[in-house]
């Protein structure tokens, strides 16, 4: 295995200017949806039921070998007249996810931020970008839209990700669960999580997207690591190095050594394109 040496420093090129620029405004933690949705009952052994959206995956989500990027077929979707997205996702709403453990909660989730994500695509698309939906200008997307009501309480896809799932889970993997509909996001996945596979499936998930030049590749310039790993430094480490640490967990045919010796710049990029099949 390849031993990289690196030293890591903060770079002002664009590609990091832009990426701390997002950063300033990444949404934060409401504490009180936090606090609303902590309870759950672990008594509870009842499996919640993702059949439908599995059913979705495996009718519209095309994985390109050649690419190394799971691709959604929106328009066939819409073509089909498909109701399993929206019975799944009215199905889901009808459910109090703190009846059920963790496990299952955790399930609930990913899969149902994951498929209202791709409602929000298919009721504006075309697009190419996600980035054109919504009323927001800086940082623009539909992340603060209310997309569905809960036990009779409002959610916005921000509220699932940062107020739900990480403050609660704390697991820098649900970054590589949770899908954008962009081809610099990690994969979504072509099976739907449950109570049984969650953990091979995080790990699957942080494998694939890190071994992916989307998230990590070494060029003549530098490093060039994707706008995840900053927009969220503090979930993978609390600094650059640790970081780069977290990411060589994963790494197949490289090993980094991280020490005072050499120096190696890195810059952070995001493809914001839609994930959709041509």
């Amino acid at each position: 295995m390849k031993a990289i040496k690196l030293t890591l420093i903060i770079l002002t090129v664009l590609a990091a200017g832009l990426a701390l620029g997002y950063k300033l405004f990444a949404p934060g933690q409401d504490t009180s949806v936090t606090v609303k949705w902590t309870p759950s009952n672990e008594a509870n052994t009842e499996s919640i039921d993702h059949s439908q959206w599995q059913e979705v995956l495996d009718n519209y989500l095309v994985a390109d070998d050649e690419s190394g990027v799971n691709l959604f077929d929106y328009q066939g979707l819409i073509d089909d007249e498909d109701e399993s997205l929206r019975s799944y996702i009215d199905t889901m709403s009808q459910l109090d996810p703190r009846d059920f453990n963790k496990q299952e909660q955790f399930a609930y989730w990913v899969n149902l931020y994951n498929a209202l994500t791709v409602r929000t695509v298919v009721e504006n698309y075309p697009i190419d970008s996600i980035k054109e939906i919504g009323e927001a200008t800086f940082p623009p997307g539909p992340w603060n839209d209310t997309v569905i009501g809960v036990a009779g309480h409002d959610l916005t896809l921000n509220h699932i990700e940062h107020s739900i799932l990480r403050p609660i889970w704390q697991d820098y993997r649900i970054h590589f669960a949770v899908n954008c509909a962009s081809i610099g996001c990690p994969n979504l996945q072509e099976s739907a999580f449950d109570s049984s596979n969650t953990e091979t499936l995080l790990d699957k998930a942080s494998k694939q997207f890190i071994n992916h030049p989307r998230a990590f590749s070494l060029t003549d310039e530098g490093l060039v690591l994707s706008s995840i790993f900053t927009w969220y430094s503090e979930d993978f480490g609390n600094s650059e190095k640790e970081v780069v640490e977290t990411i060589a967990k994963y790494l197949d045919n490289q090993a980094l050594q991280l020490d005072e010796e050499s120096h190696l710049q890195i810059s952070y990029f995001y493809d914001w394109s839609l994930n959709k099949l041509e």
